[in-house]
């Protein structure tokens, strides 16, 4: 058979032209250091280590119990009716919305949930608007052959979107998408913040003509129970019940309960869209495991155990946020040229490295936020995420520091090899 070059097997022009994932990137490079034998101080990946987070026993029996209970076959392709049923009252007792069964969509995380509300909602060369940094957005917009508005948020915001930068592009959008808490930087809305974008949106679509698409509101509360503090989860439909006809929900139990691996995420918004929803999802074959879905009804519905968890899970989370926020605290009183953003919420530390015109031992300079990356991974054994890897500028000196990996005993050993590395630039 005649061999054929890479060049003569054309793709798809999406296919061609999809980015990598700046993440899975630095994490591979960061898996070879450590193959290689380097102690890496590993806090990229927005993942737990079950090791020092593991699932909920009352989650992980219900689990056993539902595969010893042969809950092995297909579930209903808009996720199982006792599920839908427990996600209903739980988001009725905990934030106070109201929504019925039927205005649940299940699937295996909240990813192809994400996706599913881009495809139903968005057509080809419609407009999106979406924050920067934020997760997997501009890939969302890619996949769905439309046209991106970034806005580029600012740390004065705590990196979350205000309204006199998204109105200017209101008029030909057909989504704004937000997360709060915010994934990379573990900061979330204040309800003014918030009540300006929505009032924004509804004045919009009142301008709108009927048959005209309204503008939507893909809202991600992925870490909604992972607030820290004083600080207070607010959503669009709590502040304007009107925004119930434009908002679609993002939710499930990966990061509440460190349940990554588990993949039961779950939609909710009007009927008519997760109908849509529903039929794209029934295509692709993105369903959660039965046996986890009944577990998750379960699970919830023991509301002890949930509570129980809960602070447990947060105070984990809150005293390694506050150690690594006191630690690049101590450093900026130093004199070094680090900033951190006081945690809020989620499992996400947002730290600043102003190392750009620094000489580094070997008498090179650090001119770019890649130079940063890997001084710090080279010198000091921390890997951490760069915020361009979530959209913002490439100049961006801000990164992600996720502790659902870290060691809080290994902390200071941290710090200590940390302004070593600093210590050393001129």
């Amino acid at each position: 058979m005649k061999p054929i070059s890479d060049k003569d097997l054309i793709v798809s022009k999406m296919a061609e032209n999809l980015v990598g994932s700046e993440i899975i990137k630095l994490a591979g490079e960061v898996k070879k250091m450590m193959l290689n034998g380097d102690k890496i101080y590993n806090f990229t990946i927005g993942d737990f280590n079950p090791e020092y987070f593991p699932i909920p026993d009352a989650f992980k029996e219900e689990i056993i119990n539902a595969y010893q209970d042969n809950q092995t076959n297909y579930p209903a392709s808009n996720g199982m009716e006792e599920l839908r049923i427990a996600i209903s009252d739980y988001i009725s007792k905990n934030q106070g919305l109201e929504y019925s069964k039927d205005e649940f969509l299940i699937s295996g995380g909240a990813r192809p949930l994400i996706y599913a509300t881009y495809q139903a909602l968005v057509d080809p060369n419609d407009y999106v608007i979406f924050p920067t940094p934020s997760w997997n957005n501009n890939h969302y917009t890619h996949l769905s052959h439309a046209n991106p508005i970034f806005i580029e948020a600012t740390a004065e915001n705590n990196f979350m979107p205000v309204r006199k930068d998204i109105e200017p592009h209101i008029k030909k959008a057909t989504l704004v998408t937000l997360c709060s808490p915010l994934n990379p930087t573990g900061t979330l809305f204040s309800k003014e913040q918030l009540v300006d974008i929505c009032e924004m949106i509804l004045e919009e679509n009142k301008r709108r003509k009927s048959g005209q698409k309204p503008v939507y509101l893909l809202y991600v509360q992925i870490y909604w129970q992972l607030v820290h503090g004083n600080y207070e989860h607010v959503d669009p439909v709590s502040l304007f019940p009107e925004m119930r006809n434009y908002t679609v929900f993002i939710d499930g139990i990966s990061k509440v309960f460190a349940s990554t691996g588990v993949r039961v995420g779950w939609a909710f918004g009007p009927e008519r869209i997760m109908g849509k929803m529903k039929a794209i999802l029934g295509h692709v074959g993105a369903w959660a495991p039965k046996a986890e879905q009944i577990a998750t009804g379960k699970f919830l519905n023991r509301s002890e155990d949930v509570k129980t968890y809960l602070l447990d899970i947060k105070t984990k989370a809150y005293s390694r946020l506050s150690q690594f926020h006191a630690g690049f605290e101590d450093l900026r009183k130093k004199g070094f040229p680090v900033l951190a953003i006081t945690p809020q919420a989620a499992i996400y530390l947002t730290v600043k490295f102003d190392l750009k015109g620094k000489i580094k031992p070997n008498g090179k300079i650090i001119n770019t936020t890649e130079d940063i990356t890997a001084y710090i991974l080279n010198h000091a054994k921390l890997a951490i995420v760069p915020f361009y890897a979530f959209g913002a500028p490439k100049e961006s000196t801000w990164y992600r520091l996720s502790i659902g990996t870290s060691n809080i005993d290994e902390i200071p050993a941290v710090f200590k090899q940390l302004e070593s590395a600093l210590s050393l630039l001129k």
